[in-house]
């Protein structure tokens, strides 16, 4: 087994996905790839507690969106991400540009719904998907509970474009979910805190008005639902009603709180994905 880190920051040439993305390979070369997808406000390094834990028998891959982390923020494009898809897009060219098929597609919150959409667009590069808190549509309507009202989504924007280190201080804790533990919040206001405001208030409308439920039904490769207890972004109807929608997919509650277990629970969530794997 060989155990290496590759670094593209300097070796990429301009407009190389790998460089784009600030996508970094650790772990073992020879062995099957999983890749990692931070969600909204985070970045690569929200994976510290649950990627590494991989490393001795996988090739592990992690990297920013585009505004995200160490990312090429020149590379931001409002009218390539006024969509998913545009994040999508952005992961299939990452796939592509390393060669890599047959992998488990690690997503967390909305980093699932684009590793949704990406394995639809490229089923033959994918093996599996991990949907760690995900959430295909935010808005309440008759038929369905995101969690929202449109004057909540509304009030919530505003909000954070009026003043988003505010905004990040106010929320963050709220999203965590772990009151006992206010370190983990801490953690999480740290993270918003250091994403562009401009570009994250965009991320933020394109995530919470998006409305992605059509495209769980063409999931077509296996699929784990990772849902916690209690979710204010979340709620656990939406991670059982994406696990109804995903055909022949599976859902398993972890012992914890708050839509990030990965910094939570990182080793239930590890150990639940070993078990889906296995």
């Amino acid at each position: 087994m060989t155990i290496t880190e590759v670094d593209f920051t300097s070796a990429a040439p301009s407009g190389d996905p790998l460089l784009r993305n600030n996508v970094t390979v650790t772990g073992d070369v020879a062995g099957p790839t999983i890749v990692f997808a931070h969600g909204f406000g985070c970045s690569q390094e929200t994976w510290n507690l649950v990627a590494p834990q991989f490393e001795a028998d996988h090739r592990v891959v992690v990297f920013d969106h585009v505004g995200a982390g160490n990312s090429d923020w020149n590379a931001y494009d409002r009218v390539k991400y006024n969509s998913l898809e545009g994040y999508a897009a952005d992961v299939v060219g990452i796939l592509e540009a390393l060669d890599v098929t047959d992998i488990t597609f690690v997503g967390h919150s909305v980093g699932s719904i684009i590793g949704v959409l990406a394995a639809n667009r490229a089923p033959e590069r994918f093996r599996r998907l991990v949907l760690v808190s995900p959430s295909p549509c935010y808005l309440n309507d008759d038929s369905y509970q995101g969690g929202f009202e449109p004057h909540d989504i509304t009030a919530l924007l505003e909000s954070l474009e009026a003043n988003h280190l505010d905004w990040s201080r106010q929320t963050a804790p709220v999203i965590m979910g772990t009151p006992d533990r206010p370190a983990l919040g801490d953690r999480l206001t740290d993270s918003f805190c250091r994403v562009d405001p401009a570009i994250a208030s965009h991320f933020a409308r394109v995530t919470f008005t998006s409305d992605n439920r059509d495209d769980l039904g063409r999931v077509s490769v296996s699929t784990l639902v990772l849902q916690t207890r209690q979710d204010a972004i979340a709620p656990p109807a939406v991670g059982r009603y994406v696990h109804e929608s995903i055909p022949a997919s599976r859902y398993v509650e972890l012992d914890t709180t708050g839509h990030v277990p990965i910094l939570s629970a990182p080793d239930q969530v590890v150990r639940s994905i070993r078990e889906f794997m296995t």
